[in-house]
């Protein structure tokens, strides 16, 4: 008779807790959210693409008349309204990314009690993650492309480089997608998720989105600095003039990481919430 060693035991059940957490099935959960949304949610989805667009037509153009040009990232004259097009195209992929990871999933999780259906199957936390994050990548990724379009119409974009606008917005709704959802994993009322809009709208004004950080004092410029929303609004004003430099990479690297840190920390509630 022989026994096996102690390590493939250790292996065995390394990986019976890998497949409790990931059962590699994470397209039921996006299949079951895009009927969802074609049956019910598309009215409201395609509602806030125009938010921004609004922003940017009534301050690009109407105070951007009074304004003038400015100075952009890299150091040339650049149009009002070209300068708050990048911040507002962050501004909508978190927009986008966060109505889905905080909102929907608050319903779903406290009302209708929807995860503990899907945890109740073969999938685990991590498919679930995956899958409603992708949900909320996805709006955000429309609403990015469909603002770019718009910006192209209005004559904003002037130079190839900007078509990487795009996928760097993807990537902020990327970075807000997966931290929301496990932030909302915490709150149990519709008072405490009213605090997830008293955030968004101070980040979302003070951001530099309207004007430059150099305008606040420095204790203030280093709060802004360690916000999301900045970190996006720089990548993306970057990028709209075609200008890189090192502080390109930190900006990446902010959301990769709060990317990274946001799926762990909704992956681990999801599974102390629903599988004990």
């Amino acid at each position: 008779m022989t026994t096996r060693p102690a390590e493939d035991y250790r292996v065995d059940q390394g990986s019976r807790a890998f497949r409790g957490l990931y059962a590699r099935n994470a397209r039921a959960v996006i299949s079951r959210g895009l009927l969802a949304t074609r049956s019910s949610n598309w009215l409201i989805m395609v509602s806030g693409f125009f938010e921004p667009v609004l922003y940017l037509v009534s301050m690009g153009v109407g105070l951007g008349a009074l304004v003038g040009a400015v100075v952009g990232p890299g150091g040339e004259e650049i149009s009002y309204a070209a300068y708050i097009a990048p911040a507002l195209l962050a501004v909508s992929a978190m927009n986008g990314a966060v109505y889905d990871s905080t909102w929907n999933v608050f319903f779903k999780m406290n009302f209708a009690k929807l995860y503990q259906g899907m945890l109740s199957t073969s999938l685990g936390p991590l498919d679930v993650a995956i899958g409603e994050t992708f949900l909320a990548l996805l709006r955000g990724a429309l609403y990015a492309t469909g603002f770019t379009a718009v910006m192209g119409l209005m004559g904003l974009i002037t130079t190839p480089w900007a078509l990487l606008m795009v996928p760097a917005a993807v990537l902020i709704a990327f970075g807000f997608a997966s931290f929301g959802m496990g932030i909302t994993s915490f709150l149990k009322t519709f008072q405490q998720m009213e605090w997830i809009n008293f955030v968004m709208l101070p980040m979302f004004l003070f951001s530099a989105t309207f004007y430059p950080l150099s305008v606040y004092p420095q204790p203030i410029q280093w709060f802004i600095q360690a916000l999301p929303l900045w970190h996006g609004v720089e990548l993306l004003r970057q990028l709209s003039v075609g200008i890189f430099s090192p502080a390109t990479l930190i900006h990446v690297s902010y959301f990769l990481v709060l990317i990274a840190f946001g799926m762990l920390l909704t992956t681990l509630r999801l599974r102390k919430l629903f599988l004990r």
